[in-house]
């Protein structure tokens, strides 16, 4: 619950609880406190447990931390069988040494010399030819 606070805030709000309370009236004041805490939990617990005997037998192990997207999230991921089964079965690194090998092997094949321009395509690094003023077109294509 107080995950979050440090050694220095602890004194600071001690140090503040005798300054407002006094040393008399302190652990009466924490007393009260915590009985209010443990009534909470109570309060909680129990309400808890209506909802689970509302919902009936089928969501007996239902747990209110699953609410919670990413706990929700974790958990489908780690609990599904399919997806454990999708999980071992892809191998990254041997999808990606054959996409590499794919590439490299694309690259190393020399284009036959008799294939023109039209079989390889066009040459996408080199920049095209202004339109004729008449075909041009009405907007400015690189501001689209």
């Amino acid at each position: 619950m107080f995950n979050d606070i440090g050694a220095l805030e602890l004194v600071t709000i001690v140090v503040l609880a005798i300054l407002i309370f006094g040393p008399e009236k302190l652990p009466k004041v924490i007393q009260d406190v915590t009985g209010v805490i443990r009534k909470i939990r109570a309060f909680s617990d129990s309400a808890k447990q209506d909802i689970r005997s509302e919902l009936g037998p089928e969501f007996k192990d239902f747990e209110f931390e699953d609410l919670n997207p990413k706990t929700f999230i974790r958990k489908q991921l780690t609990e599904n069988e399919d997806l454990k089964e999708i999980r071992s079965s892809f191998d990254l690194r041997k999808e990606l040494n054959d996409v590499t090998d794919a590439v490299n092997s694309k690259e190393t094949d020399p284009a036959p010399a008799s294939a023109g321009p039209a079989a390889t395509g066009p040459d996408l690094l080199k920049k095209p030819a202004a339109p004729a003023p008449d075909q041009r077109a009405r907007f400015d294509a690189d501001a689209t």
